[in-house]
């Protein structure tokens, strides 16, 4: 019963997202009933799915009517199938790699509410400042290792490997300056002293992550670049299964309490270097990090790398910071101990609950490009519809899953009451916040496909500084609603940006799209640059 009702919640939210694009409530009723009829075919002759349901409706266009085996229950079965195979193995990664913080937190949880404050507000720090700058660095190298891949030019791999690895080692060097100077700059934000104090631990013996996120992340995209992720996956299933006695050694049995914690979280990022450092050495994948790389290479051609890696740095820290601004701001409230407790367990469960639309995004976008490069736009429309329809299911799952568990989820990580009454109140907020989140994270996906990131900062900017930080502000410092109205302003900026997304997808051209994917492929290779032409 319960598999029956989410199917038809899938297909009456696809049929909205379809009666939005169509412009009219009919479309909706119009695509549920084509589909619980099993009688639409859909040929592949690039007709877009605003003139599925036209067709339907009206009975003209390129399609036909019919029971058969190429339904639009069977293309639903089968986008999504396409969209699981690549975000299942992206989810299982990054939800193990994830885990590292979650045993963190608990650790910290059971060390006392100093220590879990002063955690909190370290990793938080370390994530936005570090963390987020690296990886934010590293997805630029994706689109250039996509495209060499795919032109079978494995030394232009290689090289951008070790060029983004050389650029996250300059990285590191001014981020280990500001985690080492880190005191002063978090007590002229106004926060607690002895919450300072731990914060500051914890990023010095944090400091060699640094060296191992260098390496690991570029690695990591190295070999999803060939299509290789069970590696990854192994790897990480092993050295997660390995952090919890680690840990355990270093903070209870050893009694370093917080280093211990910074220390095995460093430890897990070497156990992952090794393990992919061993495959790769071990295995006969065809592209090895080191082929057809040489030191002049090396200094030569920056140019298209970091035209397309500060881009992506931009996109993804703005979204990063903002939750650790409202970390600082959780600091300024009264009881900041306890609210900054309270606020790093809540975003370490928004973090564990984004590992899903953050997965399907990424798919989305692979099968978005895929399909539009090919001249498809139909199939890119279909493969955003139905990509956008599941992220919006799942965030009203989680929106009744916080409500279920509001009482509960804070017990995992602490038994200070005060604590618990502040994540009582304030998951269900998180949880609706997902409703918005969800889609519009799997909507960045498409923007990405459609080679249209920029628009997705616009929109991050609008939406997270200038209408949910001021909200955020409003609510729990000038009209008294404390941490509930940080929470209500992350609520408002979530609905913004799904608005905001939503005005974006409905004024997109499809068939525009595919031109500009076609001219973005032809500029592509018929300049001679050997340096450039892998860039669009």
């Amino acid at each position: 019963m319960g598999t029956v009702v989410l199917w038809v919640g899938i297909i009456v939210l696809a049929g909205l997202l379809v009666g939005v694009y169509d412009g009219s409530v009919g479309g909706v009723w119009v695509f549920t009933a084509t589909v619980a009829v099993g009688g639409w075919v859909y040929h592949d002759d690039g007709v877009d799915v605003v003139r599925w349901v036209m067709v339907v409706r009206m009975g003209v266009g390129n399609g036909s009517v019919g029971c058969g085996h190429d339904c639009v229950c069977w293309l639903v079965a089968k986008e999504l199938a396409s969209l699981g195979k690549i975000a299942c193995p992206v989810a299982t990664t990054t939800l193990l790699v994830h885990s590292k913080s979650i045993i963190s937190m608990l650790f910290l949880g059971h060390m006392g509410k100093t220590e879990l404050a002063g955690g909190s507000l370290a990793i938080g720090f370390a994530n936005v400042t570090g963390f987020s700058v690296m990886k934010g660095l590293c997805m630029g190298m994706d689109p250039i290792c996509t495209q060499a891949y795919g032109a079978k030019r494995c030394s232009v791999i290689s090289q951008t490997y070790l060029k983004m690895f050389l650029l996250l080692l300059f990285t590191s060097i001014p981020i280990s300056f500001l985690w080492l100077n880190v005191e002063p700059v978090f007590q002229r934000l106004g926060q607690d002293r002895v919450i300072t104090k731990v914060a500051k631990i914890y990023l010095i013996f944090s400091l060699p992550e640094l060296l191992t996120q260098a390496h690991l992340s570029p690695l990591r995209s190295f070999l999803r670049t060939q299509g290789v992720h069970t590696p990854a996956t192994f790897v990480a299933t092993c050295s997660s299964i390995l952090h919890l006695p680690i840990s355990y050694f270093l903070v209870t049995y050893l009694n370093l309490g917080v280093k211990g914690i910074a220390m095995s979280s460093v430890w897990f990022s070497c156990n992952m270097n090794f393990g992919l450092l061993l495959y790769v050495t071990m295995s006969k994948i065809a592209i090895k990090p080191w082929a057809g790389a040489t030191l002049i290479s090396t200094f030569q051609g920056w140019r298209p790398l970091l035209s397309l890696a500060l881009p992506t740095l931009c996109s993804v820290c703005l979204e990063w910071w903002w939750y650790e601004i409202i970390l600082f701001l959780s600091g300024l409230l009264s009881n900041p101990e306890s609210c900054v407790a309270a606020m790093g367990i809540l975003i370490q469960t928004t973090g564990l609950i984004y590992v899903f639309p953050y997965s399907l995004s990424l798919s989305i976008s692979q099968r978005v490009g895929h399909e539009l490069g090919a001249g498809q736009p139909a199939r890119a429309q279909w493969a955003a519809i139905i990509g956008i329809s599941v992220a919006l299911t799942f965030g009203l799952s989680i929106f009744g899953l916080a409500i279920a568990l509001r009482s509960v989820w804070g017990k995992l990580y602490t038994n200070e009451t005060q604590i618990l009454d502040m994540i009582s109140t304030a998951l269900p907020l998180l949880g609706l916040a997902e409703v918005g989140n969800s889609p519009q994270t799997a909507a960045c996906g498409v923007l990405t496909g459609s080679a249209r990131p920029k628009v997705g900062v616009h929109v991050n900017i609008a939406a997270f500084y200038l209408i949910g930080l001021p909200a955020a502000v409003v609510l729990a410092f000038t009209l008294k609603l404390g941490f509930r109205g940080l929470w209500f302003g992350l609520v408002a900026s979530q609905a913004a940006c799904f608005c905001m997304m939503v005005c974006t997808l409905i004024k997109t051209d499809w068939r525009h799209q595919a031109k500009r994917a076609e001219e973005l492929t032809l500029a592509a290779t018929d300049r001679d640059d050997t340096e450039t032409n892998l860039v669009p």
